[in-house]
């Protein structure tokens, strides 16, 4: 029996029942779109891009040094030659400002990476592995939390001071790096491992465990992958705590060594004179502020962009 090719037609075209309201984008892009909708966060990151070309560029376009003495223009008030006026050794007081801000964006962004490897690494590993490892390893962080960060990071930096004395009358640019690295992992060690306990028993990494794939492959592209948006949180502030603690700790004479200029140091100097010359200590301490103000705000709006329950 011939079968008529006639009798076959062509079934009508269903509209579709499913509606594509936007493109198909990935997490980040979807990051980045509603971290540009938080006008703050947006002006935050604008200023801190500014405030890193002015300190690494900033002092080569100036005609003095941080360190050039001319006592004939001692505590100049603010002037053409010196916008920022000079200090009581008649240095710029502009290239020491922007000097400055090397130095302390330098101890944020340095804490903020020591945090992240250190605090990621020692977090993760503890939550994925559990058990008597898990107890062990967070009591040593209980043990650590409990003394202040500040005093911490002090008995540090006062050893460090005996045990190089070559540094100089501080503990050294380098012994506060070191200091901070030491004692900022913390609080990330201990967001991370809750991420993990909570990640490693979804179906994800379930699936992978059942395929035979190793514990290190689990942990560092699957696990930790998916905990970013915390990770990139919690580093971004950490990096305002750490320029605030070198501020402080140069401001009280334990941060960095003469010449060398970072705004605690310069807020520290302009106390002797702040009646008379107000100008010395307005500029760091503005800077200091402008900064912290600026990562913080960054830092909350990376936090309601990265988390998926504040889309709207």
């Amino acid at each position: 029996m011939q079968i008529s090719i006639g009798l076959f037609s062509p079934l009508k075209k269903k509209p579709s029942q499913q509606e594509i309201v936007r493109p198909s984008i990935t997490y980040w892009q979807d990051a980045w779109y509603r971290l540009k909708k938080n006008p703050v966060a947006m002006v935050s990151l604008v200023f801190i891009i500014l405030l890193l070309l002015v300190a690494i560029f900033g002092p080569y376009f100036s005609s003095y040094s941080y360190s050039d003495q001319d006592f004939d223009r001692r505590n100049e008030g603010p002037s053409r030659l010196h916008p920022f006026g000079t200090d009581s050794l008649g240095r710029d007081q502009l290239v020491r400002v922007m000097h400055g801000a090397r130095i302390s964006l330098a101890v944020g962004f340095v804490a903020a990476i020591t945090t992240f490897f250190m605090g990621v690494i020692y977090g993760g590993i503890a939550g994925y592995i559990g058990g008597r490892v898990d107890n062990i390893m967070m009591r040593i962080v209980d043990i650590l939390y409990s003394i202040p960060f500040l005093l911490w990071v002090i008995m540090l930096m006062v050893l460090f001071r005996e045990l190089f004395p070559a540094t100089g009358g501080g503990a050294g640019l380098y012994s506060i790096f070191l200091a901070l690295g030491l004692v900022f992992w913390l609080p990330m060690a201990r967001i991370v491992r809750g991420q993990i306990l909570s990640l490693k028993e979804q179906e994800f990494a379930l699936a992978a465990q059942t395929i035979g794939a190793p514990k290190s492959t689990i942990l560092f592209r699957h696990l930790i992958p998916n905990a970013m948006g915390p990770i990139i949180v919690t580093a971004t502030l950490a990096i305002p705590e750490a320029i605030f603690t070198e501020a402080f700790l140069s401001f009280i004479g334990l941060g960095v060594s003469a010449p060398r200029a970072s705004w605690g140091m310069l807020s520290s100097d302009a106390l002797t004179s702040l009646r008379s010359y107000p100008h010395l200590l307005l500029y760091p301490a503005l800077a200091i502020c402008l900064t912290l103000l600026a990562f913080n705000f960054l830092g909350d709006g990376l936090r309601d962009a990265l988390d998926p329950r504040m889309r709207k």
